[in-house]
């Protein structure tokens, strides 16, 4: 399916230009050469950021981001659309779907603002493209669904054909892989036969409609039509439509026990996807011939395995999972804020009128009043009046309660999506390399039997060393858990006048005696200005001993990995100040490490969030300190230059 994507998808975009090959990657820089006009410029530049998708991605992500400039600079927003779906086209082929779907929501808010139906329907398609490679299923198929219903509005118009088929043969597999076959059936059968006489578009078709038909019962007619496509696709040398073709093929076989088969047509695709760097046909190829190799050869499951493991870390490990939830988090926040905007108007206006109706009746109130005759008319209309309007205030407020409900169930719905996929990371793991070592120590068992001394010593030390990873992964879960715990408990210390410098001059030799016992290569200068005149401060000192401790670990952290660098003349400093500021004090602790990345600063309190490698940080000690701080009616902030160092400055209340 990645193939339709990468190969037509884009193509299709730009319809004055044409289907953009790697071959065309000349002819393109030509006439982006004698351009004059921006509008044109930017159109090109759109067109060979895709072309190079194919060939460098890295070129194609540069002139994606030339085009993206130029759009913001002349504000022609056509352009920019065309430009982000560009670039997204090229993260989601690399496997960034973070990225990917953040700039396909950019391109469709702008779509829709501008009332740009057939970029609208495009963004809409590529949504639904990124949540199918997530096997996201539901989700693909809302979006293509509100594409397909932008298609059939605009049908007729030139350019909107090829968009048509695009949302189409999506949707069709969309709904075979969601086990929907019968309305796979209905999209699928109908644009099989629409471009019979098509030679972009039918054998892309070809390849969906066999694989349909396998899972339909007809196998002979499903492998034929596979068949087909597969050669069609190596005829015209399109790697990417080919590796998807072999891989639809090996699984075929596979549901059919011809395991041979099916590693053969694995393994092409396999390695037709590796050499383009084809991430989601690497996963599901590498995932096949482990699952195949598994009761044939363990060795060769294992070389699958890994990179299976290392394919999936890239596509759906931790930072892509947490990046990926906070692309979702924004949008979900932006929908919430444009549906609050609407319901403020609505109130507005509702407000205006009972304002509006109010003065009409304070008006015929005080003729009423003037006219003795009327006013008990006029007081009875006004008591009717007042409990219209508390009865309008009274669902006001209810709604206004239920809104707050929802962001708070919200919330919790993301931290606890959070908790899990970091609890899950480690488990996945121990799973993996306990299910291996099952299968090991039955092979084991067979080769004493047979008295293979050296093969039970191979399996043996390879038992060994997933053990050894089982009982790290399992540490990293208890860590995790440990940290949640923290994150959770609340505090039972009593708060007590205590002195600051004591505690941090206590907890900097602990922290740095306990980094020199893991790292025996370790040496810093500590600097200390401590000021004598702040007195005590009223604070809970095992909480705030947990603060101070965190900051030292990661200042310590932070110019140990500065130190490996071996710059010339650097010495890892550590500095450690407090000073009174009228009723509060501010304890600094400095460090002159590598500094925090500017992009990465409005995370670093996140729970879960961490600038560690896996297995060094659980993401939970910032977050925890920020929460400490805040109950202690402080805060904590931090200024940070890359490459010179980075302060983080804690203020707490004396009283």
């Amino acid at each position: 399916m990645k193939a339709i994507i990468s190969t037509f998808l884009f193509g299709m975009l730009f319809v004055s230009i044409g289907f953009c090959q790697a071959t065309q990657i000349d002819s393109i820089r030509h006439r982006l050469n004698i351009a004059t006009a921006d509008t044109s410029r930017i159109l090109l530049m759109s067109d060979l950021s895709f072309a190079y998708s194919f060939t460098n991605t890295d070129s194609g992500l540069f002139y994606a981001d030339q085009a993206i400039q130029l759009s913001e600079q002349i504000n022609f927003q056509r352009g920019k659309i065309r430009a982000l779906f560009s670039k997204g086209a090229i993260l989601e082929t690399k496997g960034d779907m973070p990225e990917a779907l953040k700039a396909g929501f950019i391109a469709l808010d702008i779509a829709r603002k501008n009332d740009l139906q057939l970029e609208t329907a495009m963004c809409l398609t590529f949504i639904g493209n990124v949540f199918y490679d997530l096997n996201d299923f539901s989700r693909a198929i809302g979006f293509y669904k509100q594409a397909t219903e932008i298609n059939e509005a605009i049908k007729g118009i030139p350019g909107t054909e090829y968009w048509r088929f695009q949302t189409e043969v999506n949707f069709g597999t969309t709904f075979m892989l969601n086990d929907q076959l019968d309305s796979a059936f209905v999209h699928l059968q109908k644009s099989y036969n629409e471009t019979l006489h098509d030679a972009v578009w039918h054998p892309v078709f070809l390849m969906f409609f066999g694989r349909l038909q396998f899972r339909l019962g007809k196998r002979d007619a499903g492998l034929n039509y596979l068949r087909q496509s597969l050669r069609i696709f190596e005829n015209n040398k399109d790697p990417y439509s080919t590796s998807d073709a072999c891989r639809l093929i090996a699984t075929c076989f596979r549901e059919m026990s011809e395991n041979d088969s099916s590693i053969y047509y694995a393994k092409k695709g396999l390695v037709g996807a590796q050499s383009i760097g084809y991430k989601t046909s690497m996963w599901d190829a590498s995932k096949l011939l482990a699952n195949v190799y598994e009761t044939k050869d363990i060795k060769e499951a294992l070389f699958y395995r890994k990179i299976f493991d290392s394919t999936n870390d890239i596509l759906y490990g931790p930072q892509k999972v947490k990046g990926l939830q906070k692309t979702l988090s924004d949008e979900q926040e932006k929908q919430l804020k444009i549906e609050a905007k609407r319901v403020a108007a609505q109130n507005r206006l509702r407000q205006y009128l009972f304002s509006s109706g109010l003065a009409i009746l304070l008006l015929i109130a005080f003729i009423l009043y003037r006219n003795n005759l009327l006013r008990k008319k006029a007081n009875s209309l006004l008591i009717q009046e007042k409990e219209k309007v508390e009865s309008t205030l009274a669902e006001l407020k209810s709604a206004q309660a239920q809104l707050i409900q929802s962001e708070k169930m919200a919330s919790l719905g993301e931290l606890t999506a959070g908790i899990a996929h970091e609890i899950q990371n480690p488990l996945n793991f121990v799973n993996n390399f306990s299910d291996v070592n099952q299968e090991l120590l039955a092979e084991l068992k067979d080769e004493a039997n047979k008295g293979n001394l050296d093969e039970v010593k191979a399996i043996a030390s390879s038992v060994i060393e997933n053990e050894v990873k089982i009982n790290h992964h399992g540490k990293r879960a208890d860590v995790i858990v440990k940290g949640m715990l923290q994150h959770a408990r609340t505090s039972s210390g009593q708060r007590e006048p205590s002195d600051l410098n004591k505690l941090a001059d206590e907890y900097l030799r602990l922290a740095y005696q306990g980094f020199c016992a893991k790292d025996k290569s370790f040496n810093a200068t500590l600097t200390t200005d401590f000021d004598q005149g702040i007195g005590t401060v009223t604070i809970i000192p095992q909480e705030i001993g947990r603060v101070i401790l965190n900051l030292f670990n990661n200042a310590f952290y932070a110019i140990s990995e500065k130190a490996k660098q071996n710059i010339v003349g650097y010495e890892p400093t550590v500095t450690v100040t407090t000073r009174r500021v009228n009723d509060k004090v501010a304890l600094r602790v400095s460090d002159n490490g590598n500094g925090i990345p500017a992009k990465l600063l409005d995370k670093i309190f996140q729970p879960f969030f961490t600038t560690k490698p896996t297995g060094q940080g659980t993401g939970l000690g910032l977050s925890l300190a920020y929460d400490i701080i805040k109950a202690h009616g402080g805060e904590i902030k931090v200024e940070t230059k890359e490459g010179e160092g980075s302060e983080f400055i804690v203020q707490l209340p004396i009283q």
